[in-house]
């Protein structure tokens, strides 16, 4: 009460707001009346005072800044204290200069905005990798670009393999793909974030797929507005996705291409291929824009990690949509 006083006389605080009885009392008194926006508490008669710092904080507002005053000299407990949301610790006796100074803290912390990072903003992307002919290396194209795209630039990236029956994608990661793409679209209405989150097949913590190998003899048949819905949700949950669509499966389910931000033609350089590229170019022009297409023509089918990030880091037609 001593140092308390003159301490109120110098920032203009009414003597009546100083009040004896220590925490327990400010817990009894706080929880029926609003809180101040800075408190000064006594745990000197505390028996527990992690305990009943806790009590405080249930009654207290949030945003109230605490200052502390004890008798017992122990790190843990500052440290304990510290991490519940007090603001300092002052151990018995108290200087008046300390108190002072503590104070002016805590009020300059009140007054001045708290400083906030910018957020770096993350543009959504759903990327579908289409190959003109069979054979060219699109599958592998997807795998390296979901893996370059999660390991090197740091992405969340999801991999939905849509060759229902001889997809290859979990296979290039050695891994089975199960049945998490089929139940998906048996039953759309299951699908939502927990559901992705089960679903996928994690390879990282940057990077999950999701494929089928669909029994043969018994093809699906995936109703449209269930593809729509897989691939939105999994938009929702990634920043990039990347979608094998086999060729297919883009003439028989334009839809698959309605949420597409990029499309990524992969083809050969053969006669067959160039018409097959020039159609599947006539059925992606039509859709509505940002939607973007990249025309990649390879020699080899196979296309390793190594020389697809070479291509895209040194293609600059298509580091536009590379993060």
């Amino acid at each position: 009460m001593a140092l308390l006083a003159p301490l109120a006389e110098e920032h203009g605080w009414l003597p009546e707001r100083i009040h004896k009885g220590g925490v327990a009392n400010a817990v009894r008194s706080l929880s029926v009346m609003r809180s101040p926006e800075f408190l000064i508490v006594d745990l000197s008669e505390s028996g527990d005072p992690r305990a009943d710092i806790g009590a405080l904080a249930d009654v207290c507002e949030p945003g109230t800044l605490v200052l502390a005053i004890g008798i017992m000299n122990d790190v843990h407990l500052y440290r304990d204290l510290l991490a519940s949301g007090i603001h300092d610790y002052l151990l018995k006796p108290v200087d008046f200069g300390d108190l002072r100074e503590s104070v002016a803290l805590a009020l300059s912390a009140m007054v001045e905005p708290e400083i906030q990072t910018p957020k770096k903003e993350t543009t959504k992307r759903m990327v579908t990798v289409i190959g003109a002919r069979g054979g060219v290396g699109a599958s592998g194209l997807s795998s390296g670009l979901a893996w370059i795209l999660a390991d090197e630039f740091d992405t969340h990236v999801g991999l939905l393999d849509l060759d229902l029956n001889f997809g290859t994608d979990a296979m290039t990661f050695d891994l089975e793909p199960g049945r998490g793409l089929s139940d998906a679209l048996e039953n759309p209405n299951r699908v939502d974030s927990l559901f992705i989150e089960r679903a996928m097949l994690k390879i990282s913590d940057k990077l999950s797929i999701l494929g089928s190998e669909a029994p043969l003899g018994d093809p699906m048949t995936p109703d449209p507005a269930a593809l729509q819905n897989l691939q939105e949700e999994l938009a929702e949950n990634f920043d990039v996705v990347l979608v094998d669509l086999p060729r297919s499966m883009a003439s028989n389910y334009p839809l698959t291409l309605a949420n597409a931000s990029d499309v990524v033609l992969v083809t050969d350089l053969s006669l067959a291929a160039t018409r097959d590229t020039i159609r599947l170019l006539s059925l992606i022009k039509p859709m509505p824009p940002p939607l973007r297409c990249i025309w990649w023509p390879i020699k080899s089918p196979r296309l390793s990690n190594r020389k697809c990030r070479k291509r895209i880091l040194r293609h600059p037609s298509n580091a536009r949509w590379i993060f």
